[in-house]
């Protein structure tokens, strides 16, 4: 087992650990720390520890130290030449008639370093700009292309549920999300309709997605046929969530609804996933 400290970098960026050495760092304080990118600021997000180290990239990288106050103002400064590097750049994209989207633009904490998030349909050769803007700001210059959901990620916004972005508020990470989650669902396919800001499939029909697998696995189909102690029927509706099941009985010329358990203490179904008794 090794104790770490979790870092985040932005407000709903990844969680990287880091080595907090002797010291018993509290919750939502700030940090200094040295990663890939040079030395950087990040906030505490989870607090000192055990996990095993099969669970960490070793060897983790020591807390530099806690930041003050004076490295709270470097951060705010840093943000403040990152607008106006923001516009210098776009100017720089225009003269150079280059068909990318400048997104976003980040220093540093040490300012060794300036990155340019950009989105572009392909590849984009930006050669001569970065030669202008090294010229100009006398530093290293990284232009890092983006995808849409990471551009959604970090420009936020309201989604069509009416709040904010799940990835600009909390998702650390983007999960793998497909069509076939929607059709789990019975959800309308209408891209309109189950797409985000960002025109990918929404991150949130993969919330819900294991329950209504195990739901699937457990409830019958519809249109399959099932023997009730009012007489042969068909199933006609279901409520994957609640586990309720109608059943239309021909005979009887009515639907039934019924639970999940209802059926199988009635022996209609059995246990685990379904098997229907005719």
């Amino acid at each position: 087992m090794i104790e770490v400290i979790g870092v985040r970098f932005k407000k709903a960026g990844k969680i990287y650990y880091f080595d907090p050495g002797e010291e018993n760092i509290s919750l939502n304080s700030y940090v200094i720390v040295e990663t890939i990118r040079g030395i950087e600021f990040g906030k505490v997000v989870i607090t000192n520890k055990k996990v095993d180290e099969e669970d960490v990239v070793l060897p983790l990288k020591k807390v530099i130290r806690v930041a003050d106050e004076k490295d709270k103002l470097t951060v705010v400064e840093n943000q403040e030449q990152a607008k106006k590097a923001f516009d210098i750049c776009g100017e720089k994209i225009k003269e150079h008639q280059l068909d990318m989207n400048l997104v976003e633009v980040e220093y540093t904490f040490d300012r060794n370093k300036i990155i340019f998030y950009f989105t572009a349909d392909g590849r984009v050769d930006f050669r001569e700009l970065v030669k202008d803007l090294a010229a100009m700001f006398k530093t290293r210059i990284e232009l890092r292309q983006i995808g849409v959901r990471d551009e959604a990620k970090m420009l936020g916004g309201i989604g069509p549920c009416g709040r904010m972005l799940c990835c600009s508020t909390f998702l650390g990470d983007f999960e793998p999300v497909s069509i076939k989650m929607a059709k789990d669902q019975n959800l309308s396919l209408n891209p309109a309709k189950i797409s985000g800001l960002c025109g990918r499939l929404m991150c949130c029909l993969k919330y819900e997605n294991d329950d209504y697998e195990t739901a699937k696995r457990e409830l019958p189909d519809i249109g399959e046929a099932i023997n009730t102690p009012y007489g042969k029927g068909k199933v006609v509706g279901l409520n994957m969530l609640e586990r309720l099941i109608q059943i239309e009985i021909p005979e009887k010329e009515r639907v039934i609804e019924y639970t999940l358990d209802e059926l199988i203490e009635e022996g209609i179904l059995a246990q685990g996933p379904h098997n229907i008794t005719r």
